[in-house]
Order: C-alpha cells, then structure tokens, then sequence
C-alpha cells in the first residue's frame, strides 16, 4: 500500500506546474516548481561582457589558466576542452568573462566565440549560433551557410572558416547533455583546424557534465577565501565611496553579515545591493538577525536562483534534499547515514527482490551532487558529503511545514509550525533555563504523537533527559531517533516502548561502563541499529537476535561477533566479524548459511574449529551473491584439514584473504579450479600449500599480497598462466626470508598495469628484474616502489618509469636510503644506478654521503647519462638550480646535452656548505678542481644563466659551444669566478663577440680577466648593465650603443682598495635615520621625514669588514695620509666621458631611460651633457668609493641640479669628500639621503636640505650623530 502511495504521490507532482498555470497560481516568496520545459525559459542568458569590473580573489588560479592558454600546457594540443565547475552562484560566468576578455587572450586567439548553452542543448541550434558569430572566409555566401539547418553544411562551414585560425570557444552555463555522442558531435568541426592550441571552456555546475567534456583537469571553483570575500562584499557595499568616520560602526556588523554568506560571490552581490540601499545600523542588525535577504527578488538575488536549481530535480531528489534539513550546517554525510534517513522515513524502498540499497543510495547521492546540492569531499580518505550553508537554508525553506532543525539556544517555540513531524536538536555547549523551558514549550506547540523523527547533535545534561523522559510515553510513532547516553541512568523511562523505531542510533563517551540497553531486543521493526559512536562496553543482549527485521548493524566487529543465532536476523546486509565456537550455542557455521542477504565484508575467525568439510558447507558461502570481501582466518594451523574446500564463495567476491591455514593442499577452487572473475585483491598469509594459486588466471586481479609463505623460493611466470597479470596493480611481498629471486620473461609483457611494488623483510631476495630491456617491457606503468628491509636486493636503475611518482628505500635498521616524493628525490647512501632518462618530474634534487662508496661505483650509476648509452628521452626541466657545485664543465656540458627545454639555470659553489641551502649534484664523482668548459647547444631554449664561485669553469671565446650560441639568453651572471673569461687574451681580433645579442640583463662581479669593453659592443639592447670588480676590463672598442637603452647601469671597482695595505678600525657601524615624528626637537623643522630608529647595518649594505680596508687612515684635524699604491683606475669615468662627447649627436631617445646609475666617480656623471638627458628619469644615484673629489665644482653643482627626477642619493666611501652639495636643497624630488664612510662630511649644506627629503641614513663612522641632530634642531 506504502508503494502505490507513493506512485500516486509522484504522479501527481508532474501535474503541478500545469496546474499551477492553468489557475495562474503565484507564490509570494519563491517560484513554484515548473515543467522542465517552463524552467529552461527562466535561465538568465550570459555574454561575454564583464558585468565585475574586478576579479577578485582567483588571481592564482586566473594566470595560470591565462598561462595554459597562451604559453603552456594546452598550446601542444589540437583542441583543449577545460571545463570551469561550481555550485551556481561561485561566479563561473565572471571569471571565464574574464578569461575571455584579457589582453592576453585576445591576442592569442584570432577567433573568439561565446555561447550560452543553459538547459537547452541543441546541436543543430547550438552549431548555427556559434558559426553566425565566426566571420565567413571570402567567396562564401555568409547567409545561406548560416540559415541552413543541415548539421553537416553547418559544420563543413565552421571547419572552414576556422582551418589556420586559431580559436577560443566559451559554452556558457551547460545544464545538461543527453550523451557522450552528443557532446562529440558538436564538438567535431572543431577538431579538424590546422593550428594548435585551440581552446573550448565549458562553464557547468555539474560535475558529471565537466567529466565528459574535459580534455584536461577542470577548473573546480570554490567560495573565496576569507580576506578577499571580505573585500568583495565591502566593495559590494560602498563600491568607490569613501566610508566616512560616521559610518564606521557599520563596518562590524557588516563582518558578521558576511561570515554568514560562507565566501559565496554571488551571496556578497545580494546582500551587499540589500545593504547598500539602506546606510542605517537599525537596517543592518534587522538584516544579521532576520536574513531579509534571502526574500529579494531580484536578478541577482541568491536564493531564488537556488530555487531555480531546486525546481529542476524530480521529486523524489527533492524529498531526499528536503530531509537534508535535519543536520546542521556544515555537517559531514557519511554517505550511508544521509541514505539511512530517507530509508527509515520511507523516501527510498526496494523496487524488487534483487534491488540493492546501495544501488539506490548511490544513484540518489550522485544525481544530487551532479545537481550542485551536495559537494563531495575527502577527509584522510574518507569519503564524505556536504552541503554549502546557503544550500542547507533552501533545504530548511522547502520543507519548513514538516522538518525543524533547532542550533542554538535562541529558538522560540511559538515561532515552529504544530505540522513539524521531523525534528533535529543540535546542542553546543551548557544549555540555558530558557533554552529548557522553550523545549518543554515546544513538546506542546507540536502534536509529538505525528513526530516521526527526532535527532540530537551533540551531547546533553540531564535537563534535556527530563524533557525526553517526559516526552517519551507519546512519541509512539517514532520512526528515527538519534540519543547520546551519558550514562545509564540518562536512558529516557519509555524507550523500550518506541516499537515502530526503524532507525536507531545510540551515541556514548568513551569508556562507559554499561553495555547495550537490553531493551533493544524489543524494537521488531528496527531496520538500521547505528552503534558506530557508542563508547561503552562489548556486551550485547542475548536476545538481539530477535530483531529479525535489521538490515544493517553499524557497530564494531568485537560487537558483530558477540551477536549469538545471528542466523535469526536473515535481512542483516553485512556481518563484520564471525568467530566460530565449539562449546556455546549460537555460534556454529550453520547461523551464517541462513543470512541469504548478506554483502559487504566478512571475517569468519577460528575456523580450527570446524571439523568437516561438510559442516564448513553450513556456511553456504556460495549462495553469498552479494558478499564483497572475505577472510578466512585459522587460529592455529591444522594439518590435513579438508575444511576450506567447504568454504568456497560465490565468483561474485572480489577481495580473498586465506590466513594461516595449515594444511599442504591448497582449495581446489582456488589453486586448480579458479572460479573468481571479478576477484580483485588476494591475500594469502602463513599457508605452506604445495601449490600456490595460478595468480596469472585470476583475470580481474589488481592488487597481491604474498606475506609468510614457506617454501616460495622464486616468483615470476610459473604462477603467470596463459593470461599473465593483465591487470595487476599492486603487489606486496613481505616476510618471506626464503624468497631468492623474482624473474621474468624479457620478450613478455606479464605486468603491463603495475604500479606499485613493496618489499618488505625478503633478506635473501636478490634482484628484481634487472635488464633495462626487461624493465621497460614488464613495469612500463611503476608509479610506487618501496623497498624495506631487504639488503641482498639489487634494484633497477631508479625510476624504473617515467610514471613513477614515488620511491621509499629503508634499510633493516629503518635508515633511509633513497625517497622520491612530490617531485623531489632525496639520496643518501643509496649506491644504486639512477635513470636520468625518467627524471623528466624532478624538480629538485639532493644527493648525500655518495662519497662513501668507490668511484667506480658512482661513475657506472651516472654514466648511464653521461656517457649516452641509455636512450633517453630530453629531460623537460625549466629551471634548475645546483648548489655546492663541484664538477668540471665536461660533465655538465654533457648533461645539458639533456635539457633542450632549460629556461634557467643556476650553477654555486660554496667552499662552506649552508645548512639552510638544499643542493643538489647530478653528476657524483667528479674532481671539484678539475678544469673544464663549460659548452652549451646553440639551440638552447636557456633565456637566464647565473653561475656563481665556479672556479672550475672557463667559458669557450669562438662557436665551440659558447655563449653566442644562445639566441634566447636575456639574462647572464657571472660572479666571483676568478678568470671564467680568460680564454680571451690581449690582442686577440677586436671584433670577436662573446654575448648573445638577444641579452637584456648582464652583470660581471670579481672577473679577473683581462677583457676589453669591444666584447660588449653588440649588445645594443641592454636594459641593465653590472661590471663590479672588473679590474682588468678596458674601455678598448666601447660602444656608446651600449648603454643607451639602460634602466640600470653599475660599474664600480672596489677590489683595489679592499688590497691596500693600511687598515682603520672604527667599531661597530651603526645607521641613523632622522624623522620628525619621533623627535620632539625636529618638530619646528619642515622637512617631512619617515621614522627614526638606531640601529645596525642592513644586509644589504657593505658589510663592516670592508671598513677595515680603508684607503686612507684618519689623523689629526682630517688630514689624510696616501697609501702606496695610486688611486684606483675608474673605467666607469672614462665610459662616461665617452657617452658625454657622443651625447648630443645622439638620437632623442638614446640614453634617456636610465632609472637607476651607480658608479665610482662623481666627476664623470655630473657633467651637464649627461644630467640633461637623464633629467626626467633617473630615480637612483649611489656614488661608490671615487677617492679623487674633494669637494664639487660650480658646473658640477649646475649639472646634478638639472636631476629634478632623482628621488635616493648615496655617497659611500668617498673619503675625499669634505662636504655635500651646496644646491642640495633644490632636488625637490629628492625623498632619502644616505651618507657612509665618508669622514670629511663633517656638518649639513648651509642651504639644508630638500623640503621633499623623507629619510637622512648617516652611519657612526661618517659623523657624529649628534652634530645633525643639532643642525636639524637649528
């Protein structure tokens, strides 16, 4: 009867919406459920304009995406289909809008095509939409091609007109497809272009829908994160108006508002139009409290559109939504628990005798998180369910007559309509007098004879107790209760009466003393007994069997296998455990034979036992269907026991575990008959069978599991069959000291789909297949190699497979020895041979200890490699980085030979290893002393190369693989490496070039080579110049060309005065920073200054020990005494001098970029030519140790006036220097001064200084600190 009510029922809920327009019925809150037909003409149809100016908070996801498009991964392939997924309202639309919109992506696509799919899915109608937006190719006749409604002219015509373009289509908000055919049907024009990197972007809230269309892994968006939500609403809210200080006590109530819209986008634009029609705290906290918002009925408003999705589901998904009500926001289904409650409360039921609950349960639980109502989730995996709070509210709407969630204390029992008939209570924390008295309240506002379910959350104090203990005697009706017992005692009077509970579920701390109610043996309609959070003891009622209606006992095994005449309870869907006793009633082997429905797993423990064979066919394992996995345990090992042929299980099961069974002969239906074609795992553990299984002829079998088996020397084809192991996985050998070798067949294929291989306690195991031959052919798939405790065992070179992901080699002693993990290998110890050519996702890479064996050793795992005997494929790393470099250049010229794809490379070396540095070295074994060049391929891809205190390596002068070579280098760094240029000598043709011309960057630290300017003169397009320390560079062949594109130019020589031979020390430097805002004696002055602190030196700034090679020593009243050698040479004067004679013939656009100018001399740069043309540019100017200007010339003084730009100006070093520019005061953009080891400067410009001046930074050793501080107070 239940049944054809419930057909009833659904056929009148497709007669509603027609009723409903026929009587033009209209609801005042929310739309009414409408024919599919109706609803699809309410999707709101999108385009390709921005409506949110601003992306907000997916900027990591966006470039990337961005990058895909126009750079990387997808601009390989023909056709990329990225699906963009999310729950509506998450903002799809707005951030493929602006996918589709970025500069970026409009100049990578010639064509661009947005289409907006909703739940209208039409290929022919779609096909014609999407070629009326690509413009026809010449001769074509535009308007016939694109009226037609013959899908093959249709899409002849968009193939055409798309063949050398390349091309970006946007499907817009896809509700549905009917088929996979389909899809490929409208997607065929577009997989015949010519071009590559074509894009189509679905946007869908359907996950089943992203499945089937991608190419790629889907864009899966979620809510924003915090912070940026936070901005986006406020945004929202004020959009560009300032909050005035009127309207700041706003901002708090706002806060709490947005916590409740959990990160939605679209939530943010309801509310915040809500609250920004109305500037008033009264609105506000009417808003917090009473959420008027879900009420707004406008185009952006976020629950009706919730309401839209709802009315789509068929009515069944909305009774199974509608009962989500029930559990508290943010709650995470387990998918059994969700399905329980509509099975309990009649929602879901069998449709015939072979129907499975879980076939339902998924089917039901799918559909709904294809609809977007559900979001699948997983939690160390653990699978689970949950539903976005703005979710759970629609669900609370929809079936607010009948389902009553209660969270908190502030609930009022007059509010709740007397209809509820399902009620949950979730309690947090110590409850109230007025939170008791509104639940005594409650139990007479609603009639509880009607309620049908009742469920708390949480834990509760006795006042609750009472309540239930009143309550009790008249919920007769009920049919779910969830109850939290603290104790005994807390067990509601009447419980024992509520006979027509069909789900139960009791929750405990943990320890209670008291077993099981014994009033559970009285619920005869109980379907579900849910014990899994039941704390207390083991001991069960001895009647329990009595519940011959239970389907599914959710408890631990030690309570499955207390359970005695389980055989009474013949709907039960899965026993955990069974123990097999031969003195207690009740639990005999013939107790499982009578539970004809059971499934799921299974363990039947003690099967010593059972004495015969006929007694183990009690069991009728066979007629076990359903039975998923099995486990067969002996206590003890017996001797020729017959038992386990009675035990055999149906072909359905898929898992097999056979633990310490005693007997030499293995069951015939395993080891001769095999009967299993869905058998996938197999665990066979402590058995001596003469015979193992022919694991080959298992066809399904994915993963094995070997451990303690006595007798297997050897493992390898014998056990294969005529199928071998086609689709085996994972495959585990453990504690098998007799185990010698595992061998293979090299012209066999017998492991094609293997991934994983643990070895575990095998210590005579000697090799696993070896041979790269045999390698390649058995284990092309290897993603999981562990290896523990098995120290005769020679390995393969590692990793075996490009496929492989992760390694784990442990010693016996639980060393580790190699680990490969989430693109990083670590090697320490392990003397194996490596295979370079499957490294092609290592990102970085350490090596330790590897000197600790012979070099022979190391020479033979690395000149795989090096020498080119394997045949790899190119390594397809973009940046790497080798610390503590100690190799000659041969060896790194070869391995370079590896990485045509290299975009960075950066080679150190440091005499004293940094713990805080990870280094890597790929190429052990080679002498650090051993000179070499260092070579590369003129078709590097190599755009940046920094190499740094490499000794060892010089680079080649001609086109045996030097730098010329590399078309795409833009940035080079060659620092401290004493003579890496000195294979070119003096005299040598001064038109020989040495860099690239494609160079932007290049900086030269510490070279001690004797070089001539002429090297540079083909790089015209630098934008940053460095040459620190080049004391043998000449000007030799300069090229003012040079530097007439420079943002940055540095050319300094410090190394001769670090060499002089007097030495002053003057303690520990500090820096002194002046400001008005902390100094009440500066408060009269003008100048605006930042903050003032003291204290020491900056990283940045010269270290302390170069104060210890001064030039000069200090004496007297200021008078300095010359050392012996000359005042350095500056090569940064005479280039100077250079550019300013060439100046004025110049272009107007040469040397007119410059931002950024450090050098050694002052007399060479505030020339009028040169501070003329840098006038409206230069922002930084730093004068480094010029040891020859003792105070500034008049022009001088004119020309560093003409810098109006220039906003930091250092003088360092310049010991000479006896006071600071007098026109100082007139750099109005002038915001930091910085004055070090410059003694002489004694007081400030006469003039002061520059009313714009923010930051004045004087160390000890240039002044007294207090002499400023005076001058400034003056």
């Amino acid at each position: 009867m239940t049944k054809k009510i419930k057909l009833l029922i659904e056929d009148l809920q497709t007669l509603c919406a027609p009723v409903s327009n026929l009587l033009q019925i209209n609801h005042s809150s929310y739309p009414t459920a409408t024919a599919t037909k109706a609803a699809s003409l309410k999707r709101p149809n999108t385009s390709s304009t921005i409506t949110q100016d601003k992306l907000y908070g997916r900027g990591y996801i966006f470039e990337q995406t961005i990058y895909d498009m126009t750079s990387g991964a997808y601009c390989s392939e023909v056709l990329s289909v990225l699906a963009v997924v999310g729950p509506g309202g998450i903002g799809k639309t707005t951030f493929t809008q602006h996918l589709y919109n970025d500069k970026r992506t409009e100049a990578q696509f010639s064509v661009r095509v947005w289409v907006c799919v909703s739940t209208n899915f039409d290929v022919v109608k779609l096909t014609q939409e999407i070629l009326k937006c690509i413009l026809a190719i010449e001769n074509e006749e535009s308007n016939r091609a694109n009226e037609t409604t013959n899908l093959d002219q249709l899409q002849k015509s968009i193939a055409q007109r798309l063949k050398s373009k390349r091309f970006l289509v946007v499907l817009d908000d896809m509700w549905k497809c009917n088929s996979e055919s389909e899809w490929k049907n409208l997607l065929s024009p577009f997989t015949k272009g010519e071009a590559k990197g074509n894009m189509v972007v679905v946007t869908t809230r359907f996950p089943t829908i992203a499945q089937m269309v991608k190419t790629t892994n889907p864009i899966k968006l979620q809510g924003l994160e915090p912070d940026e939500f936070w901005e986006f609403f406020q945004a929202c809210i004020f959009g560009d108006t300032d909050i005035e200080l009127e309207q700041h006590d706003l901002i708090d109530t706002a806060r709490e508002i947005a916590k409740k819209l959990k990160c939605f986008p679209l939530a943010a634009k309801t509310v915040g139009r809500l609250l920004k029609n109305n500037f008033s705290q009264e609105r506000w906290v009417e808003v917090l409290e009473k959420k008027e918002w879900e009420n707004q009925k406008n185009e952006d408003d976020i629950m009706p559109a919730l309401k839209i999705s709802y009315d789509y589901l068929p009515f069944h998904l909305k009774k199974c939504f509608s009962y989500c009500a029930l559990f508290p926001e943010d709650h995470k289904f387990d998918a059994l628990e969700i399905t329980r409650l509509w099975i309990a409360t009649g929602i879901t039921y069998s449709c015939g005798e072979n129907s499975r609950v879980n076939d339902t349960r998924s089917r039901y639980l799918d559909e709904l998180v294809d609809n977007g109502f559900l979001m699948k989730g997983d939690d160390n995996f653990h699978q689970y369910y949950v539903m976005h709070d703005l979710l759970h509210e629609l669900s609370q709407i929809v079936s607010s007559n009948e389902c009553l969630n209660i969270s908190g204390s502030a609930f009022r029992a007059d509010a709740i309509p007397p209809s509820i008939r399902h009620l949950s209570i979730n309690i947090q924390g110590k409850l109230s007098e007025d939170y008791e008295r509104e639940l005594d309240k409650l139990k007479k506002r609603i009639d509880v004879r009607n309620l049908r379910t009742l469920m708390f959350f949480g834990e509760y104090c006795r006042g609750i107790t009472s309540v239930l203990n009143e309550t009790f005697k008249e919920m007769k009706g009920l049919r779910v209760l969830f109850i939290y017992l603290n104790s005994i005692e807390s067990l509601p009077y009447h419980f024992s009466a509520l006979i027509h509970l069909r789900y139960l579920k009791i929750r405990s701390p943990l320890l209670l003393e008291p077993s099981l109610p014994s009033a559970l043996s009285r619920f005869y309609h109980l379907k579900i007994l849910d014990l899994t959070q039941w704390g207390g003891g083991y001991g069960i009622p001895n009647d329990i069997s009595r519940l011959v209606n239970l389907r599914h006992f959710l408890a631990q095994k030690e309570l499955h296998c207390s359970i005695p005449k389980v055989g009474s309870m013949k709907y039960l869907q899965e026993l955990k455990e069974f123990v097999v006793k031969k003195r207690s009633v009740g639990f005999e082997l013939r107790e499982l034979g009578r539970l004809t429905e059971l499934g799921g797993t299974l363990t039947i423990c003690n099967l010593e036992n059972v004495g015969t064979k006929d007694e183990a066919h009690e069991a009728k394992l066979l007629l076990k269907r359903n039975l998923i996995s099995l486990k067969l345990v002996w206590g003890q090992q017996t001797v020729g026991s017959d038992v386990i042929n009675g035990l055999q299980p149906h072909s359905n099961l898929r898992a097999l575990s056979i633990i310490n069974h005693g007997g030499a002969i293995g069951p015939s239906w395993l080891c001769t008959d095999v009967c299993f074609e869905k058998l996938e795992f197999l665990h066979l553990e402590g058995v001596s069978w003469n015979t193992l299984p022919p694991f080959g002829m298992i066809p399904h079998l994915t993963e094995l599991k070997l451990k303690k088996i006595a007798g297997m020397h050897q493992f390898g084809p014998d056990y294969g069959g005529v199928k071998s192991f086609t689709h085996l996985k994972k495959i585990v050998l453990s504690n098998m000291p007799g185990l010698l070798e595992w061998v293979t067949e090299a012209d066999r294929q017998l492991f094609p789909r293997l991934e994983n291989i643990e070895c575990i306690g095998c210590y005579n195991l000697s090799t696993l297949p070896t041979s790269e031959c045999s390698t390649k052919n058995i284990f092309p798939n290897l993603c999981v190699l562990q290896i523990f405790g098995c120290p005769k065992l020679s390995l393969p070179p590692i990793p075996c497979s490009s496929k492989t992901t992760y390694i784990h080699v442990v010693t016996e002693f639980s060393n580790t020895l190699f680990h490969y993990e989430k693109n990083e290998m670590n090697i320490n110890g392990y003397y194996g041979a490596l295979d370079f050519g499957n490294m092609d996702k290592v990102k970085k890479m350490r090596i330790k200890d590897v000197m600790q064996t012979s070099r022979t050793e190391v020479e033979n795992s690395s000149s795989r490699m090096l020498s080119g005997e394997l045949s790899v494929r190119s390594l397809t790393y973009e940046r790497i980085r080798l610390d503590d470099f100690r190799f000659g250049g041969e060896s790194l010229s070869r391995a370079l030979n590896f990485l045509p794809d290299l975009l960075e490379l950066e080679i150190r070396y440091s005499e004293k290893y940094d713990k805080e540095h990870r280094w890597i070295s790929y190429f052990p074994g080679t002498k650090y002393h051993e000179k070499g060049e260092l070579q590369f391929l003129s078709s590097s891809s190599l755009q940046k190369l920094k190499i740094s205190n490499c000794k060892n390596l010089i680079l080649p002068m001609d086109n045996r693989g030097g730098l010329l070579g590399l078309t795409s280098l833009e940035s080079l760094t060659i620092e401290n490496c004493g003579e890496m240029l000195c294979q070119l000598f003096p005299g040598e043709d001064p038109t020989t070039k040495l860099f690239p011309e494609s160079l932007r960057e290049l900086t030269i630290i510490d070279e001690s080579s004797k070089l001539a300017m002429s090297l540079l003169s083909n790089l015209t397009s630098l934008t940053h110049l460095e040459l620190v320390d080049c004391e043998n560079l000449t000007k030799d062949g300069f090229n003012p060309h040079t530097v007439f594109s420079l943002k940055k130019l540095v050319i300094y020589n410090f190394t001769n005065l670090k060499r002089r031979g007097n030495h002053v020390h003057f303690g520990t430097v500090e820096n002194h920073r002046y400001s008005t805002e902390q100094d009440p004696t500066l408060e009269a002055c003008s100048y605006d200054m930042g903050e003032i602190h003291r204290g020491s030196m900056s990283e940045d700034n010269r270290e302390e020990n170069d104060c210890e090679s001064l030039i000069t020593e200090i004496v007297g009243d200021g008078e300095k005494t010359e050392t012996e050698e000359k005042i350095p040479y500056s090569i940064a004067a005479d280039l100077l001098v250079e550019v300013a004679r060439r100046v004025n013939a110049m272009s107007a656009g040469c040397f007119y970029q410059l931002e950024h100018l450090e050098v050694d001399t002052i007399s060479g740069v505030l020339v009028s030519p040169i501070c003329s043309r840098l006038s409206a540019t230069l922002h930084t100017l730093s004068f480094w140790y010029d040891q020859q200007i003792e105070e500034l010339t008049e022009d001088q003084e004119q020309a560093l006036e003409l810098l109006t730009s220039l906003q930091e100006l250092t003088f360092e070093g310049c010991y000479s220097l006896r006071g600071l520019p007098k026109g100082l005061h007139r750099l109005c953009s002038l915001t930091k001064l910085v004055l070090r080891k410059c003694p002489l400067i004694l007081s400030l410009p006469d003039e002061g200084l520059p009313t714009s001046l923010k930051e004045l930074v004087i160390d000890d050793y240039t002044s007294d600190p207090s002499v400023y501080s005076k001058e400034l107070e003056a």
